[in-house]
């Protein structure tokens, strides 16, 4: 709630934005609940993007009332278009994310571990955490949700007929977490499948789930010298859950789901996030806020010396004084070159 308090009152617009079931509703429930009662009027518009005409509406109450008012959306267009037009900038606006570990270490029966291992599993959306579930029910559950978010978010918001193909490109994605993107790989793909699609209806689609929250495509950033590059982006999940309840976990993909959850974490405490190009080697993700700056590898383990220097020697060749973590399940910790070797599980409870 922190995030809130300074902006109550104010006169401008509350916009909570994030992925269908996320925790929007709960969190303006919280909102309502630490609001003073008085002579000041609340609006509270819940997934007001279903409304038409909404961002009249929106613009009117501010207008003509003294009222605060909080609304949430599970698109990105939501702040954008004609509702950007009439606040002319009034507005803040407040990402969602599914819970962090952090969040549902408490709610988790065993040790740390066993709570990590659940959060592997399921990921974070809140619901998972409120009612007992097996496996197969919280399978279902994301199951559910990921086909609501094609259907009501994407399909039909962007009159997309082809609902197959939609999903397939989307799966692809998730499998492919954390991987460089290439939109030739995925038209390659489809073709293997007997799918034809143009290169500009891909980056369409792939633009559509990121408006919806499903994921975040995360730019490539230039150490040396110091600015973006404009191609082979990766993508990440707003949740891990939904790869893990559409294709299956596994030892061999778990790097894949570690570094997903160090990225969100990472977004979710306020940090820009770029993958790091270092000559012609990467770091998984240099994040910057305001003056800080880190530098962040992720691995399974450290399983023999060469994948220790993978990790290591890719931050030992950057000549700054910020930061350096290597992330692992590691065990046995062994800090090098002023570089912090890290269990993961601490570095997500906020132990750096």
């Amino acid at each position: 709630m922190g995030q809130f308090r300074p902006f109550f009152h104010r006169d401008i617009v509350r916009v909570l934005t994030g992925i269908r079931r996320c925790g929007k509703s709960v969190m303006l429930h919280l909102i309502q609940n630490e609001l003073e009662q008085g002579q000041k009027v609340y609006l509270f518009f819940d997934e007001v993007q279903e409304l038409e005409g909404w961002e009249k509406l929106v613009n009117s109450c501010m207008i003509d009332f003294a009222c605060d008012i909080y609304i949430t959306g599970s698109n990105a267009t939501l702040l954008s278009g004609e509702l950007a037009t009439y606040l002319g900038g009034r507005y803040v606006e407040f990402p969602i994310f599914p819970l962090s570990f952090k969040e549902v270490l408490p709610t988790c029966e065993g040790s740390k571990l066993e709570a990590f291992q659940t959060y592997l599993q399921r990921g974070g959306m809140p619901f998972l955490y409120q009612v007992a579930m097996n496996e197969d029910a919280s399978t279902k559950y994301l199951e559910d949700i990921f086909d609501s978010i094609i259907i009501k978010d994407i399909a039909r918001r962007e009159n997309i007929r082809d609902i197959e193909l939609l999903r397939r490109i989307i799966l692809f994605l998730m499998a492919n977490m954390g991987n460089t993107f290439s939109a030739q790989s995925i038209v390659a793909y489809l073709k293997s499948e007997k799918h034809t699609l143009s290169m500009e209806t891909l980056y369409n689609y792939i633009e559509y789930g990121k408006r919806a929250f499903l994921f975040q495509s995360i730019p490539r950033y230039d150490i040396a010298g110091k600015a973006l590059l404009s191609f082979q982006e990766k993508i990440y999940l707003t949740d891990h859950g939904f790869r893990e309840a559409l294709l299956g976990s596994g030892r061999t993909t778990i790097h894949q789901t570690l570094g997903n959850i160090v990225c969100q974490e990472l977004l979710r405490r306020g940090f820009t996030v770029r993958v790091g190009k270092q000559k012609t080697k990467e770091v998984d993700f240099v994040a910057f806020k305001q003056e800080e700056k880190i530098y962040v590898q992720v691995t399974y383990l450290l399983a023999s010396p060469e994948t220790e220097e993978r990790e290591f020697g890719v931050l030992e060749a950057i000549q700054d004084n910020h930061p350096k973590y290597v992330l692992s399940m590691d065990p046995i910790l062994r800090n090098r070159s002023g570089i912090v070797h890290q269990h993961i599980i601490d570095f997500l409870l906020g132990v750096w």
